[in-house]
């Protein structure tokens, strides 16, 4: 129930949210670096918002205060390597990049799951 009451808060005051998930061993990814950055449009060139590391959930909730001009093209980039050479497992991807377009006001989770040679995302809530 605190978990709840903790996430809603977060999406109440946050619009952006991330969670890593370690599929082959179906526990989350602790510890990872998530870098967001935005897409200046007149200069094409990206620009550094914020940068956190993933919870004991493998989750990072407050990316992105409400209420401020998030409209845009942002990327997250999911900085993987040390977690696996962590665990001593070879991986194939150093980082993994994720762009995508926020449009509205409306709140945006940006989830992975990840495995040493795959990953997969999508837009949750």
């Amino acid at each position: 129930l605190a978990l709840t009451t903790s996430l809603g808060y977060a999406q109440s005051t946050y619009q952006l949210s991330s969670h890593v998930l370690d599929v082959t061993t179906g526990l989350p990814a602790q510890q990872i670096p998530i870098k967001l950055e935005r897409l200046e449009e007149q200069s094409g060139k990206w620009v550094m918002v914020d940068e956190k590391k993933t919870d004991e959930n493998g989750r990072i909730s407050n990316f992105l205060p409400k209420n401020t001009n998030t409209k845009g093209i942002y990327r997250l980039t999911f900085i993987v390597a040390d977690y696996f050479s962590s665990k001593k497992i070879e991986s194939f991807y150093p980082f993994i990049e994720v762009v995508f377009q926020i449009k509205d006001d409306k709140h945006y989770h940006v989830p992975i799951t990840l495995s040493p040679f795959g990953y997969s995302t999508y837009r949750g809530n």
